[in-house]
């Protein structure tokens, strides 16, 4: 069952001239993000990269190999007001002509920052070009990027595209809705660009195959975490021992599934920040908090004999928080005498302290014996399928209007609140958006009534699910 990973290239087909390619422009404020997609895209580091605005001045072109069929893509300055004839005003009629000689634009905003003035005065520029437009809203890892995704839905342009070009969260969607914008098909033998591989990062092309699935193992020191990662990996390859604090870096090991690769990431154990002093385990604890924040699936490892301790609990609330889907883990398992009566006690600890998460998989193993790995990674895969599951806008329609029927908004100043529309913007966790009158005043009480109803109808126990409200009618309604 378990082996080591291998990846395989292909050979690049040689590319058409540049003038045949389909012309895609990638344009936005400065520092959105435009440089490090183009990099992403092109499988190269063309393109320099920094916090410092206007690094980009000119334009630069490149071809991306998207799985199969290629285009010419156009990194542009950075949009911005100036004053006419400056080095700014000269940037930004390159960009304007980028757009002018382009098939599609791919319109980039910060999800982190939000909708900024300049973001909506370039919108309607993008917009007056008649041009078609992926919208996007980059650096969404994270719940600090939330807020500024659902506040993208305002320039106009449909729902956003939710991605980290740094970290290739989203690139396969991106390429899927871009290849669609143009016309264009994915061969059926060939994988979309993915999303995070070094490989890919690199340009190289991997042979058909699901991506890994990116799981940080975290908890308290000494909680057998790098016990955990040997015995799932079959050799010691993490140092292990009484000692805390022996583990210092996210250290990335690759392992088979049934088919899927697993990419674990052994982190340091996560203490109080009071009991924090010494430099190396602050950087060591920082790091481990990243490895939670870009991960796909955390396992939380719990030691038996201490089980849910408070930093336990603040570990798993981070984690949901963040929007990862969560798997808890219980180590030792083999030194608990009263075992079911232990199993049930934990499940109500679960089921109370997480009961924002209903339904998260709790699983008893012993890292050292090397009992419960299976059932352990059959929840890990499980759970990332959940965390992924995309619902068809249809059938969220018709589970809105029986559930307004069974339990109707309630009135507010005498005035019933419509809710007219529901739409699943994004996966990773499943997040939802519906669109209503007076969104401002509907109770939260009854966001909750709809939540735990999507979770029931559409099988979505143990992750994180986002349900949002926004004011105006259905925004892909024909007017």
């Amino acid at each position: 069952m378990w082996g080591p990973h291998r990846f395989c290239t292909h050979r690049p087909s040689p590319l058409p001239p540049m003038s045949e390619l389909p012309v895609v422009a990638i344009v936005g404020r400065p520092n959105v993000g435009k440089s490090t997609l183009f990099n992403r895209l092109t499988g190269t580091r063309a393109a320099l990269v920094s916090d410092m605005p206007g690094l980009t001045r000119d334009r630069r072109e490149g071809t991306a190999d998207l799985g199969g069929p290629k285009i010419r893509l156009v990194d542009t300055a950075g949009l911005e007001e100036a004053a006419p004839g400056s080095i700014a005003d000269r940037m930004r009629k390159q960009t304007e002509k980028a757009i002018e000689e382009a098939d599609l634009v791919l319109f980039v905003v910060d999800a982190r920052a939000g909708v900024t003035p300049a973001d909506t005065a370039f919108a309607r520029l993008v917009r007056a070009s008649g041009k078609p437009v992926i919208l996007i809203a980059n650096k969404a890892e994270g719940r600090q990027g939330t807020e500024g995704f659902y506040e993208s839905f305002s320039l106009g342009f449909g729902a956003p595209l939710a991605i980290s070009a740094e970290h290739g969260e989203g690139i396969g969607d991106l390429v899927a809705e871009t290849l669609a914008a143009l016309g264009l098909k994915l061969p059926a033998r060939r994988r979309k660009p993915g999303a995070g591989d070094d490989e890919e990062a690199r340009g190289e092309v991997l042979k058909e195959g699901p991506k890994p699935i990116r799981v940080a193992i975290v908890g308290r020191p000494n909680a057998g975490k790098s016990t955990l990662v040997n015995a799932l990996l079959g050799e010691d390859r993490m140092i292990t021992g009484p000692e805390p604090g022996l583990t210092r870096d996210s250290v990335a090991s690759d392992i088979q599934y049934n088919g899927q690769t697993i990419r674990l990431f052994d982190t340091a154990g996560l203490r109080r920040k009071a009991r924090i002093s010494e430099l190396a385990e602050k950087l060591s604890a920082s790091d481990a908090v990243r490895a939670i924040r870009f991960a796909e699936v955390v396992v939380l490892l719990i030691d038996a004999d201490r089980a849910f301790e408070k930093q336990d609990l603040t570990i798993g609330d981070m984690v949901t928080k963040e929007g990862r889907a969560l798997v808890v883990a219980v180590n030792k398992w083999d030194t608990v005498e009263n075992k079911q009566k232990m199993l049930r006690d934990l499940r109500e600890t679960v089921a109370e302290s997480l009961a924002q998460v209903p339904g998260v998989p709790l699983v008893a193993i012993s890292a050292r014996a090397e009992t419960g790995l299976d059932q352990l990674m059959r929840e890990i895969v499980k759970i990332y399928e959940i965390w992924n599951k995309r619902v068809p806008t249809p059938q969220l329609n018709r589970w809105l209007t029986e559930a307004l029927s069974r339990h109707a908004p309630p009135a507010a100043a005498g005035k019933r609140i419509k809710i007219r529309y529901v739409t699943q913007p994004s996966t990773r966790p499943p997040t939802f958006v519906a669109f209503c009158q007076r969104a401002e005043v509907l109770p939260k009480s009854y966001l909750k009534y709809l939540t735990n109803s999507l979770r029931e109808t559409f099988g979505l126990p143990g992750v994180p699910v986002r349900f949002n409200l926004r004011k105006g009618d259905n925004p892909f309604a024909k007017k």
